[in-house]
């Protein structure tokens, strides 16, 4: 008995994952058995969906935008869904309205980089309408895949489309302002979504207002 624990003690690490692996390990694990990191993930969900035809969206867009940033923020934006600019270029909010949102993450001490930012549609629906509720049901499977990759601490839904969808709820966006939503691993925070502030720079301030109590939030639980 003592003979066979001083030799297991001698074993190396080295020499047990060489028992291992002529033991078969290698078979259940993958020969080449390497955990992906969150980067690679999201590369794999784009090329699995960039080709997507499953909704009428696909017939009208330039490009399948899926999103962009850090993959593994603790803060993510959700907007509604690409524009002309954003159709064209293939990323998520750099026409006009992406311009102000990179200015409002600056006022908060955030850059671009530092976040992940996408929609809940990624295509362009014609003349930035509203997407669609078939259109909705069809994407929103990806936009919960890039949740569980990323694991952000909170969502910040730009927009009542994205509020309700992250929410499950139908109310207005008032309703959904100024307080934090509590879901599985991430809090939901909801504001105004840039364009709107475009058309109506009165709500500048009560943005502001909001993405002061989102920073002051996230140092909470950071």
């Amino acid at each position: 008995m003592n003979k066979a624990k001083n030799f297991e003690r001698q074993i190396t690490i080295e020499q047990k994952l060489e028992l291992l692996k002529l033991s078969g390990i290698d078979e259940v694990f993958g020969k080449n058995f390497i955990p992906e990191n969150s980067k690679n993930l999201l590369k794999k969900l784009f090329e699995e969906f960039q080709n997507c035809q499953k909704c009428k969206l696909s017939k009208t867009r330039n490009n399948f935008v899926i999103g962009e940033g850090n993959s593994d923020a603790e803060i993510m934006f959700v907007g509604e869904g690409p524009g002309m600019q954003e159709d064209i270029q293939g990323k998520p909010f750099v026409g006009s309205a992406g311009k102000l949102l990179t200015k409002m993450l600056k006022a908060i001490n955030l850059e671009r980089e530092s976040v992940y930012i996408t929609n809940v549609v990624k295509c362009r629906p014609p003349q930035n309408r509203n997407p669609e509720a078939d259109e909705i049901s069809t994407c929103i499977p990806i936009l919960y895949k890039q949740i569980e990759i990323i694991q952000p601490k909170i969502i910040c839904a730009l927009g009542k489309v994205a509020g309700n969808l992250l929410l499950k709820k139908d109310t207005t966006l008032g309703n959904m302002r100024g307080k934090f939503f509590q879901k599985e691993n991430y809090k939901v925070f909801v504001t105004y979504h840039p364009s709107a502030l475009l058309y109506h720079p009165q709500w500048k301030k009560p943005t502001w207002e909001d993405l002061q109590m989102l920073m002051n939030e996230y140092k909470k639980i950071s």
